[in-house]
């Protein structure tokens, strides 16, 4: 391969480089709207959950209110790590005019697994929740598999819980109650996090330092006199 031609396939790779750095810059301005977009449905006044209908991923977050009458002996309790430590959310049927909802009502200790220990948290009469929209979690969690038969969840997946509970029919999202206390202090809920990953500058940066790279190579290549063949030579 003779200088010219190496330094040409290098000229190349800087182009590519430089391709994929301004495309990852692309990314970074698109996620950057999303998380502009997103902050804006958390702090906007609650929408009826029915004005939301039909629901997509685009209107996760939104904040909603959902009127209903909670169905507290169905209730699902779903492994859960947070910042109060690892427990449990409690995902409880709310029986509303257009269908069922599940709500996530919020975490739980361990010592409050059990409905009994926390049954002034749970209402008998109808009820107003405001909370946000949440997509469907279907694919499990922690890197383990729901295992409905043995009624262990580690996931949200609102259609398999509501095949668990003989709920019908049952919305395709759930709704994350906000932080709004409930009598005796459980469940605990406004522990939404929102966290979006958001590195697409670390990778515009590594690839047009790539490409810098490459037009460096292909100079020091090109400055040097031609001698003919290069590879190989000793």
């Amino acid at each position: 391969m003779t200088r010219r031609l190496f330094a040409g396939v290098l000229v190349l790779l800087a182009l590519g480089f430089a391709a994929l750095g301004v495309w990852q810059m692309e990314r970074r301005t698109w996620k950057l709207g999303l998380i502009a977009q997103v902050e804006a449905r958390i702090h906007a006044p609650p929408k009826p959950v029915a004005a939301i209908a039909p629901f997509d991923p685009d209107k996760a977050y939104t904040r909603v209110t959902a009127q209903g009458v909670l169905l507290n002996d169905r209730e699902t309790l779903v492994k859960a790590v947070t910042d109060q430590g690892a427990g449990w959310w409690v995902m409880t049927p709310l029986q509303a005019s257009t269908g069922v909802i599940l709500i996530n009502r919020g975490f739980v200790p361990d010592e409050r697994r059990d409905p009994l220990t926390r049954a002034l948290g749970n209402p008998s009469g109808p009820v107003t929740v405001i909370g946000l929209l949440r997509a469907s979690e279907p694919n499990g969690g922690f890197l383990r598999a729901n295992d409905p038969a043995s009624d262990r969840w580690f996931s949200r997946d609102t259609a398999a819980i509501a095949r668990a509970r003989g709920l019908s029919p049952v919305a395709s999202f759930f709704i994350d109650a906000d932080a709004t206390p409930n009598p005796g202090g459980y469940p605990i809920g406004g522990l939404t996090v929102v966290n979006f990953r958001n590195v697409h500058l670390v990778y515009a940066l590594t690839w047009f330092g790539l490409a810098g790279l490459c037009v460096f190579g292909a100079w020091i290549v090109l400055r040097r006199k031609e001698e003919g063949p290069w590879i190989g030579r000793s």
